[in-house]
């Protein structure tokens, strides 16, 4: 068994265990496993495994045994024996497996590793020399944050270096990078969710009113990066001038976003890229046409550093909005009894850290709004700490028929929905869809999903040169669509944050499906989040300037009451303060919160005037302000969840 944690040494442990029946192995020079084993007993071991996953990042490929129960220890120890004879492989191991989820977890010898604040870079480098690890890269997006390498052959050893780590005082957070398989959040008539159309002869109103906003803006000038997979960036759509900026790999570490089929066909990208931002002068219109393309490919696997690195390219490059329409694998929608359904995979600090540091830095300090794809499991987004972080906007899907897509995801973390495709589902009493699904860019050419008419008795799924694809859906479409409006919402008022926008998204919803959409008295569905968008509504929210959002009011000598679900959640309170004050935080017992004080704008982990943060549930702080004025409150989780209290009393 073997443990680590993602929040510290009070975060929850989580555990992987060595999987009997799994062989992980990379070849040199990056060669084809099958032409880097050459013997004949190499090729005989070889024909009993079957590759099941591939992980690019770390250049491996895991293969699973195919043998009876009792007889599959012997052949991973006699494959793992074998290939190390091979001239050509690097590398021959056993794998991990996370045990809630069944899935294969490859270590690289890696690890994130942050340091308190106060430490000094020689003090650091004596405590990572002290382990053995040699520095990678220190890292923007966090102070005193460090991506270390262990020395080749450390293998499973890493675990307790990373444990190590932790129980040093000055260490704040470490883990291992630990990859997994991502989630592509796609579900394999032209544009009725951009205005009301007629598909098949029916007329489809589920759209989400963008002629409208476009009489006002189109996004001009207004940056959005989609990280995904590699993005056609030469197609007719995304050719205007200048409209692609700062691209990047950040796998491969160079300049080319381009699809490069590596390891599986990239299609996912041009597609969520064209929801949002085509120009709209051939086949497909973004929802924000004139807005501008920052392609980041990430071919990288679920909790890499490479996602960290996504992050902080865009911020520090000017992205104005992120869609990230992938994450943990999601469940099967149409199994209730699929165990995944009730696994938690959840943010790695690294990933984390990257994210706070957009919403932080990006677009000068007023943030970049970050969009997120729910998932397609049918399942809780809770259980995804991607999705379900609240520095996020969390994006279901919804169908032709103003209901919900049945695939999508649900919870309280789910902000909004927007329009995507939908499966026929009889069980469920689900009914089939009037679309094949969202309309939008795909690979020119044969590339893609589309490949253009091959049989002239058979109409492609597209148009017929195959630059266009007309069934693209799940959550994956429906994040880059909010990303769209949101794109718009900042063109009409450049001078929001990024949490002003989040709320004006809320305010320009539109409710659908009241009857069933379970809304909460305060206009929140577990479907819907606050409803579909109503992008020229958005437009106008932001024109008008009503962009304030609503913090709850604390009053002086009183108790105000509120609760945190869990490590890492977060509330925010606005207090009018006209002389020193002592604010009291009085949490349960067994978790650690923390307090945060600013002046004038809400606080974050890493922006504020006051802190307190001791190893306890309650904290005090002292405000002794200058002048009279506005002041944001932020309690924050930084270990479990639960009720507290919040007084002010002044001195």
């Amino acid at each position: 068994m073997y443990t680590y944690k993602h929040g510290g040494r009070h975060g929850v442990a989580q555990h992987l265990e060595i999987a009997d029946d799994l062989v992980v192995v990379r070849t040199k020079d990056k060669k084809e496993l099958d032409q880097a084993i050459k013997s004949k007993q190499g090729k005989s071991v070889l024909s009993r495994l079957t590759p099941i996953a591939r992980f690019s990042e770390a250049d491996v490929t895991v293969l699973q045994c195919k043998h009876d129960r009792s007889q599959l220890l012997q052949l991973r120890d006699q494959a793992r024996a074998q290939f190390k004879q091979e001239k050509d492989i690097r590398f021959a191991g056993r794998v991990l497996r996370d045990q809630a989820l069944g899935a294969p977890v490859v270590y690289t010898e890696n690890f994130f590793v942050k340091f308190r604040d106060s430490l000094s870079d020689d003090d650091c480098k004596r405590v990572l020399d002290k382990h053995n690890l040699t520095i990678k890269k220190k890292v923007k997006y966090a102070s005193n944050a460090y991506f270390v390498a262990a020395p080749e052959g450390t293998g499973l050893a890493i675990f307790q270096i990373a444990q190590d780590l932790l129980d040093e005082k000055d260490v704040e957070l470490c883990h291992p990078e630990l990859i997994r398989q991502v989630g592509r959040r796609a579900i394999a008539p032209q544009q009725w969710h951009l205005q009301q159309s007629v598909v098949n002869g029916k007329t489809i109103t589920a759209h989400v009113n963008v002629n409208a906003a476009w009489e006002i803006t189109k996004g001009k000038d207004i940056v959005i990066a989609i990280i995904d997979e590699g993005i056609d960036i030469d197609h007719e759509e995304f050719e205007s001038a200048g409209k692609i900026i700062a691209p990047r790999d950040v796998t491969e570490g160079n300049d080319d976003p381009r699809p490069k089929d590596r390891y599986y066909t990239e299609d996912h990208g041009t597609a969520c890229a064209g929801v949002a931002c085509a120009d709209g002068k051939h086949g497909a219109s973004g929802v924000a046409p004139e807005a501008r393309l920052m392609p980041i490919r990430l071919v990288s696997n679920l909790g890499s550093q490479a996602e960290a690195d996504a992050f902080e390219w865009a911020a520090d490059h000017g992205a104005d909005v992120i869609s990230c329409s992938w994450g943990p694998a999601d469940g099967q929608w149409w199994n209730p009894n699929d165990s995944t359904h009730n696994v938690m995979v959840s943010l790695p600090d690294s990933t984390r850290l990257a994210i706070e540091y957009a919403v932080n830095t990006g677009r000068d300090g007023k943030g970049c709004v970050i969009t997120w794809a729910a998932g397609n499991g049918n399942e809780s987004v809770e259980n995804d700490g991607y999705a379900s972080y609240d520095k996020v906007v969390a994006v279901a899907a919804c169908n032709d028929r103003n209901s919900r897509s049945v695939y999508s995801d649900y919870g309280e973390s789910v902000w909004i929905a927007f329009p995507s495709s939908d499966v026929g589902y009889a069980q469920f009493n689900h009914p089939v869809p009037q679309t094949p699904g969202i309309w939008t860019t795909d690979r020119e050419g044969k590339a893609g999903y589309n490949p253009g008419v091959l049989n002239p008795s058979s109409p492609p799924p597209g148009d017929d040169h195959g630059n266009y694809t007309n069934d693209f859906g799940g959550t994956s479409s429906a994040c880059p669509g909010v990303a769209g409006v949101a794109a718009l919402i900042l063109a009409a008022n450049p001078d929001l944050h990024w949490n002003q926008v989040k709320d004006i998204l809320r305010q320009a919803s539109v409710q659908i499906d009241t009857s069933g959409g379970s809304y909460s008295a305060d206009g929140h569905s577990p479907y819907y989040g606050y409803g579909r968008p109503d992008a020229a509504k958005a437009v106008q929210l932001a024109r008008n300037g009503s962009t304030e959002v609503t913090y709850e009011k604390l009053a002086f000598k009183a108790s105000t009451n509120g609760k945190l679900d869990a490590t890492n959640s977060e509330k925010v309170f606005a207090l009018n303060l006209p002389s020193a004050a002592r604010v009291v935080l009085d949490g349960p017992n067994g978790v650690d919160f923390d307090l945060y004080i600013k002046k004038d704008a809400p606080p974050t982990t890493t922006d504020f005037d006051l802190r307190a943060w001791t190893a306890s549930p309650d904290e005090a702080l002292k405000v002794a302000p200058e002048a009279p004025g506005l002041y944001y409150i932020l309690v924050r989780s930084y270990r479990g969840g639960g009720d507290f209290s919040l007084a002010v009393e002044l001195e």
